[in-house]
């Protein structure tokens, strides 16, 4: 009896150190490759700019960082004063993101006045294409109209916005890194995300293969859940901070990214029924963690990241399910390939770099 207890006992000792041997070798890994990417560091353009924020945190303080860096003189104002601070410091440039849930009822008159003090408007739409019958109203009234989403671009051109661009969203590096976390963070499979109703028939097609595995689930609406008592130890309902968020994603072996569906159904207000050609801002946020993403397929994906290379993509549920399998069994394929995803978004999809790009676009 005793030899056995001695026995299992070496056992969960070996079993410790190797998995503490692997989550070095990863965290290390990140680490340096994390260093080792320089942001855009380009001398800051000779320009004023007045940002009003959306409220989404993980956008909102990546774009207004980055602005920091690339223009001489940067105000932040609340969208309910956004014409009192024009008015005040002149801007060259009102920049808005999104303009949706947050914004008073008078927020186009506002930009409207702001146009006629003679000041530059710009919106960055980061919600399309899932509020296409609020979008349309709000496009006109801004000189400049940039969007995420690649499908929406001829939809405002073609409601009479002159000068419409496309520029993806980013992730934040200052919030989304690689880091060490505490064992309550970690598990096998991780999603973060509302329960929209294309992620609910999924994760009900694996929900008896999934409860196998050591998984998080976090965000609202999984009560829709067909399967929910398979699943209910695993969710943890409601939103979560990001700060939360940032450490399940670096505590995963594997974090799963289901874009939204875009049709017109409860979840959505896309009137114009535009179908989705464009990646999540979630996608880059998962790969700057240095964690192995396994996402479905937007058009443009191909544009930003390798699929195979720098993050896995899945077409159904069987897929998914088989690829969980393979991936959790392959240590170092899936640490191979999370740190190149890591290594391309830093590289490439930073907000610094999405912000010298908007500013390209707009002539500065």
């Amino acid at each position: 009896m005793r030899r056995q207890l001695k026995r299992t006992r070496m056992r969960r000792k070996v079993a410790g150190y190797k998995k503490g041997f692997q989550d070095g070798v990863r965290d290390g890994a990140c680490t340096a490759a994390f260093a080792a990417i320089p942001q855009p560091a380009l001398p800051p353009r000779p320009l004023r700019v007045l940002y009003v924020p959306q409220g989404f945190p993980a956008i909102d303080h990546g774009v207004s960082e980055a602005l920091r860096m690339s223009v001489g003189e940067l105000h932040i104002a609340e969208s309910s004063r956004m014409l009192e601070l024009a008015a005040s410091i002149k801007p060259d440039l009102v920049l808005v993101l999104n303009g949706l849930h947050f914004f008073p009822p008078n927020h186009l008159q506002q930009i409207d006045a702001i146009r006629g003090l003679g000041t530059r408007t710009a919106i960055w739409f980061a919600d399309d294409p899932y509020f296409t019958e609020q979008t349309v109203e709000i496009a006109p009234h801004y000189d400049t109209v940039l969007t995420h989403e690649l499908a929406a671009v001829d939809l405002y051109r073609g409601i009479g916005c002159s000068n419409v661009h496309y520029l993806p969203l980013g992730a934040d590096p200052s919030l989304f890194r690689p880091m060490a976390v505490e064992p309550q963070y970690r598990s096998d499979v991780c999603f973060i995300g509302q329960g929209f109703w294309n992620r609910i028939e999924l994760f009900d097609a694996v929900a008896s293969k999934l409860s196998k595995h050591r998984v998080v689930i976090a965000g609202g609406l999984w009560d829709r859940l067909k399967r929910h008592r398979l699943l209910k130890s695993n969710i943890k309902d409601g939103w979560m901070p990001i700060e939360e968020s940032v450490k399940y994603y670096n505590g995963a072996k594997i974090v799963i990214n289901i874009h939204r569906t875009t049709e017109a159904l409860s979840d959505n207000k896309n009137t114009y029924r535009l179908q989705g050609k464009s990646i999540n801002p979630r996608t880059y946020e998962i790969s700057a963690c240095g964690t192995l993403q396994l996402t479905d397929i937007r058009e443009d994906l191909p544009s930003y990241y390798r699929p195979g290379l720098e993050l896995e993509t899945f077409t159904g549920p069987r897929e998914l399910m088989g690829k969980i399998e393979y991936y959790l069994k392959r240590e170092d394929e899936r640490r191979r390939i999370a740190l190149q995803g890591l290594i391309r978004t830093m590289r490439d999809h930073s907000y610094a770099a999405r912000i010298q790009r908007l500013l390209m676009l707009l002539g500065y």
